[in-house]
């Protein structure tokens, strides 16, 4: 197990090298570490299961990727190479699965494993870091910091929610304010309050600074 996890560490480092929206292999590890101390204070899961999937779950994810299918096709033969056990390929991605964004919104997590990933991922959008990696993404995809004339979305297709017209301090209300109400796990939900509070205080805070109150 210790050297498919290495290998695997290694193909990240090498694929997400260059990765400049947040998605980097920082996060990629930082979700490994947060799912692992899910894990330990729930005591539930299994926890190879729970570090390969958190360690891949930006994979074949379609905002990163032009063919989020050939992505997954690569992931599979990569685990099939170094993985004896077919079970464990089906349980890696069916996970990350479980955890996606787009295909998942609303639905309920099955198993312990996707919800402690999911968590896990949710907690590393939140946050001082969540923050950070928010204006990266949005630099990224040429989205600006803020404009009072374009309106919070409150309802939208995924479609519209990819691809529609927004900015930086939208995405704050239209996704990541709501994050804290869907974590899955007493662990999740506890580390989410604090995160949740100083994404709170920042938006408080740019706000005044933006309106030019001193």
């Amino acid at each position: 197990m210790k050297q498919i996890i290495k290998s695997t560490e290694n193909l990240l480092k090498e694929q997400f090298k260059n990765e400049s929206t947040g998605h980097d292999w920082y996060h990629l590890n930082r979700v490994r570490y947060l799912a692992l101390e899910i894990h330990k204070n729930e005591n539930e899961g299994n926890p190879f299961i729970i570090e390969m999937a958190a360690l891949l779950h930006d994979y074949y994810d379609d905002k990163l990727w032009d063919s989020p299918l050939d992505k997954k096709k690569e992931l599979e033969l990569f685990l099939l190479n170094h993985l004896k056990d077919v079970d464990n390929v089906k349980q890696i991605l069916h996970t990350i699965d479980l955890i996606s964004y787009r295909w998942n919104r609303g639905k309920p997590v099955p198993t312990i494993e996707a919800k402690i990933v999911r968590d896990a991922d949710r907690l590393d959008a939140i946050g001082a870091i969540g923050i950070a990696r928010t204006f990266a993404y949005g630099g990224k995809k040429g989205q600006p910091i803020y404009d009072p004339e374009i309106k919070v979305r409150t309802e939208m297709t995924y479609e519209e929610y990819r691809h529609g017209k927004s900015t930086t301090i939208n995405h704050f209300y239209e996704k990541l304010l709501k994050l804290k109400d869907t974590m899955q796990t007493k662990t999740g939900k506890q580390m989410a309050e604090e995160r949740h509070q100083f994404m709170e205080e920042f938006l408080r805070r740019f706000l005044k600074e933006w309106n030019g109150e001193a």
